[in-house]
């Protein structure tokens, strides 16, 4: 990032926290935030150092896979950076993005322990960075008393990964666009709508590290794939078909239109050059097995992020036939009440 726009990005967030910034932080906080699945997606930036999108999108969150964060002040030149109880290289990419972001928001001479644990595979297509630095934002927010609103925090979320701004909310969330350059409106919100019956089915093909990260795969798909200046207009058209599928509780269509959302994305990727492909031969076989059982009158669906992972869609009364079928998925009720430091209810 030019020293320019690292101004252009400090000074919005001073903006943003006005003299909030130097409030006396608590000695220590946590937060959780659950991971998304986009059933619209995002892929592709129109501006990289505020992380504003082409497109708007839509997600369902997945409860209690997601990120648990605690942060507490240190007496240390520098942060350090847990995950999942392992102290990580402060020069890895994670724990870069992490202590860029909390140097953003924080005084120059504060310090912070973060220990983050992911219920979710890190950078494995899960939306593990999504729920990170949802949870990073709302544990700051109690850290340092800054009571800010919702939309607020979307916004500072988004600034670490752009579908954290999703990931403040259990539930359906939608990303919207946006117009202004500093990106104040491009926010996310959650969406009214229960749907109890909705289930969410985990395929893990790989938890493994993926070679290319979704900003990196943005950025060469932008550039080279001929596909992608198709992709806005039908992304945006699927994300109000989605919305609208949500709200008349329309299974068949939402689900369908994330399918073929998916797909396209995926696509687009394919013709990018050198080919992006994030599918592993696994991955093929099991969305094969997921059409093969449409066509027998099984109505589950299937959405594929950035990773080999298959995520599929279902409702309650088929999760039997799909748990048959899928000997090792794990199915998650978004809808269900959890205890985000304990144990469902």
């Amino acid at each position: 990032m030019s020293q320019t726009n690292v101004a252009a990005v400090g000074a919005w967030v001073d903006q943003v926290l006005d003299q909030q910034k130097y409030n006396s932080p608590a000695a220590q906080s946590s937060a959780y935030a659950p991971s998304n699945i986009a059933l619209s997606k995002y892929w592709g930036k129109r501006e990289t150092h505020f992380n504003l999108p082409v497109t708007g999108s839509l997600s369902i969150s997945l409860a209690e896979h997601g990120t648990r964060t605690g942060l507490s002040v240190i007496d240390a030149p520098q942060h350090q950076v847990i995950l999942n109880g392992a102290s990580i290289d402060t020069h890895s990419s994670f724990a870069v993005k992490v202590c860029q972001w909390l140097d953003r928001v924080l005084p120059n001479d504060l310090k912070l322990r973060i220990d983050t644990h992911n219920t979710v595979p890190t950078a494995a297509g899960l939306a593990s960075s999504a729920s990170g630095f949802a949870a990073l934002t709302l544990a700051t927010n109690t850290l340092m008393g800054w009571q800010l609103p919702e939309h607020q925090l979307s916004a500072l979320a988004r600034l670490g990964s752009g579908s954290a701004s999703r990931s403040l909310w259990h539930g359906f969330a939608k990303w919207q666009v946006g117009e202004l350059e500093d990106g104040s409106d491009s926010i996310a919100f959650p969406l009214t709508q229960q749907w109890p019956q909705l289930r969410i089915g985990l395929l893990t093909i790989s938890s493994q590290t993926k070679a290319v990260s979704s900003r990196e795969g943005m950025a060469r798909t932008i550039a080279t794939s001929a596909l992608y200046k198709q992709w806005p207009q039908q992304a945006q058209a699927d994300l109000a078909t989605i919305e609208t599928a949500i709200a008349e509780g329309d299974f068949q269509t939402m689900a369908s239109t994330a399918e073929h959302n998916a797909m396209s994305m995926h696509a687009t990727m394919a013709a990018a050059w050198p080919p992006l492909v994030y599918w592993q031969p696994e991955s093929l076989i099991q969305m094969q097995k997921v059409w093969q059982l449409r066509e027998q009158g099984l109505p589950v669906y299937l959405t594929m992020d950035a990773g080999p992972n298959l995520k599929l869609l279902f409702e309650a009364q088929h999760q039997t036939d799909v748990e048959t079928a899928f000997a090792d998925v794990q199915v998650i009720s978004p809808f269900a009440e959890f205890d985000p430091f304990g144990t469902r209810s």
